[in-house]
C-alpha cells in the first residue's frame, strides 16, 4: 500500500481546509505575506511581533501539539516591521511520532494563507569547523537523509496535490538580500549545507565525519520536509540555522538540549534584528 493513497489525501485536505476556516474566523480578512516556522530557541521571537491572534496548536482543528522543550506550540498572526505575517511558535517532529501529514499540516497550513515568503529557523550542529557556536548560517542546500518508510519529506511534498516538476532551490535572492543586511547590520552571514536527519539522536563523531565528507555543514531535525512542500508550491525560502555546537570528530564530547537552548538564545540578538530589517525592506519594495 501505498504511504498516501487517495483516502490519506482527502483526508489531509479536509484537515487543511478546517485548519484554515477556524484560522480566518478567528481573524477575518488578515493577508499574510510571510510565513515564520520558529525553531529550537527561537520562539520568543514571536514576542516582537504586534499580535492580532495568538492561537495554541490544541485549538486548531487537526493541528499537531509540539512536545520538545523550547518549542511553545502558538501559531500567531501579526505584524512584524509593518508586515503581517503568520507564525508557528515551534515545530512538530517526525521522531516525536507524528505520521507525515499530520506533520505536513502547519507549514502547509501558512501555504494555504497564501504567503509569498516562507521564513524558517533551527538549532542545529555544525560539522564544518569554520563555524562557531552561536553563529548564524543561511541554508543555501540541503540534503534530505530523513530515511524512513512513509515519511519521506519529498512522499510529502508531492503527495499534497502539487505533483510534478518543482525547484529544489533556496531563492538567491533572498540570501543576497539577508547576507547585505547582516553586513548593514555588522556581522557576516556565512552560507551552508543542512544535513536533515530523523532523530532524535545526536550524532556520534564518525556520523559528524561522514556528514561533513558527503558535504554537509550542519546537521539537525527539521526544516528539510518545510522547504520541500514550499519549494512545491513555489513559495520562496528563506532559512537561518544557529549553530549550536560544532563538534570535533576527533574529540568525544556531549550535547544536550539545553545547549542548544543556551546558543539559541544567544543567536536572536542578531537574527531578530536581521528579519526585521529584512521585512522592512521587503515592505518598501512593496508599495
Amino acid at each position: 500500500m501505498e504511504p498516501f493513497g487517495k483516502f490519506e489525501d482527502s483526508r489531509a485536505n479536509d484537515e487543511l481546509g478546517h485548519a484554515i476556516g477556524f484560522l480566518r474566523s478567528r481573524c477575518p480578512g488578515f493577508q499574510p505575506k510571510v510565513g515564520i516556522i520558529l525553531g529550537s530557541g527561537l520562539g520568543d521571537l514571536a514576542e516582537s511581533i504586534q499580535s492580532v491572534a495568538s492561537i495554541s496548536y490544541s485549538e486548531i482543528p487537526g493541528f499537531p501539539v509540539a512536545h520538545v522543550s523550547g518549542h511553545a506550540g502558538r501559531l500567531i498572526m501579526g505584524r512584524l516591521a509593518g508586515t503581517e505575517v503568520v507564525a508557528l511558535q515551534g515545530r512538530c517532529h517526525f521522531y516525536e511520532g507524528w505520521q507525515g501529514a499530520q506533520a505536513a499540516l502547519p507549514v502547509r497550513t501558512l501555504l494555504g494563507f497564501g504567503i509569498e515568503l516562507l521564513i524558517l529557523s533551527n538549532a542545529s550542529g555544525g560539522v564544518n569547523p569554520r563555524f562557531h557556536s552561536g553563529q548564524i548560517v543561511l541554508i543555501d542546500s540541503h540534503i534530505d537523509g530523513m530515511f524512513r518508510p512513509g515519511l519521506s519529506s519529498r512522499t510529502i511534498g508531492s503527495a499534497m496535490n502539487v505533483v510534478g516538476r518543482h525547484r529544489i532551490s533556496y531563492d538567491r535572492q533572498w540570501i543576497q538580500r539577508a547576507q547585505n543586511t547582516a553586513l548593514k547590520l555588522g556581522f557576516s552571514l556565512p552560507t551552508g549545507t543542512y544535513w536533515a536527519t530523523l532523530g532524535p539522536n545526536y550524532e556520534t563523531r564518525a556520523e559528524y565525519r561522514m556528514f561533513r565528507n558527503l558535504g554537509a555543514d550542519m546537521v539537525g531535525m527539521s526544516t528539510v520536509p518545510e522547504a520541500n512542500i514550499a519549494f512545491a508550491h513555489q513559495v520562496d525560502v528563506l532559512a537561518f540555522s544557529i549553530v549550536t555546537n560544532v563538534a570535533n570528530s576527533d574529540i568525544a564530547s556531549v550535547t544536550d538540549h539545553a545547549d542548544v537552548l543556551n546558543w539559541s538564545a544567544r543567536a536572536k540578538s542578531q537574527l531578530l534584528p536581521l528579519v526585521q530589517e529584512l521585512l522592512s525592506e521587503y515592505l518598501q519594495s512593496d508599495l
